[in-house]
């Protein structure tokens, strides 16, 4: 796993998307315009917590969060979404 230099904020979290599937299981294509958001990636970087809400997730774990969750952002052109621990479903 590589290093980043962001430290998300309070209950922030860095997440790195899981690539988006280009090929069905039976070998058909998905065009660009109808392949599907990731809905699960890695997470990269914590935030602190809140005062009274300490982070339940940590570096390198895989999650499962919304489709449209979180802020899309690039780092050195790598894409990332940043969200609130709240906005994340479950720890896989």
């Amino acid at each position: 796993m590589e290093m980043i230099n962001v430290k998300p904020l309070a209950d922030r979290v860095l997440v790195k998307p899981a690539e988006v599937e280009t090929k069905t299981a039976a070998g058909i294509i998905i065009p660009d315009t109808a392949k599907e958001k990731p809905v699960r990636g890695e997470v990269v970087a914590i935030g602190q917590g809140k005062k009274d809400e300490p982070m339940t997730v940590k570096v390198g774990d895989l999650v499962l969060y919304g489709k449209y969750s979180g802020t899309e952002i690039s780092i050195e052109g790598e894409d990332y979404l940043i969200m609130r621990e709240s906005d994340i479903y479950a720890v896989l």
